[in-house]
């Protein structure tokens, strides 16, 4: 088992109504390693949406592809939380990219597992 961290991106993808803000759907997450990679991510996800958008979503979409992103990428390399909203309809989707430090988790394969592990049983859910 190795000890190294690595710094990163922890991005997701969520969705709520904003008459109802503590009511939120989590849709995607994506461990990026770069900058780069956490804002193409957002990027990528924006472009494919954008035509089943309402004008003003859409507009604000492309606002932020064509702008907003350059001070996106520039938070990021400064290890600032980002986020980019955009309504459509009754629902706000938002990215959000956040920093965050990678522990490297344990290899199972060819290791000896403490006896314990065959104890857990999962609990039937109700």
């Amino acid at each position: 088992m190795t000890t190294e961290t690595r710094r990163g991106y922890w991005c997701e993808c969520w969705t709520q109504d904003p008459a109802d803000p503590e009511q939120q759907t989590l849709h995607a997450s994506f461990d990026a390693y770069s900058a780069a990679q956490a804002d193409r991510w957002a990027a990528v996800a924006l472009r494919t949406i954008s035509p089943a958008l309402d004008a003003g979503a859409s507009d604000d979409a492309w606002s932020w592809l064509y702008q907003g992103r350059i001070a996106t990428r520039q938070a990021l390399l400064r290890r600032q939380p980002c986020r980019v909203s955009v309504t459509h309809g009754s629902t706000r989707i938002t990215w959000t990219i956040r920093p965050v430090i990678f522990l490297t988790l344990a290899h199972r394969q060819g290791a000896e597992l403490p006896a314990c592990v065959d104890d857990f049983k999962p609990h039937a859910s109700d």
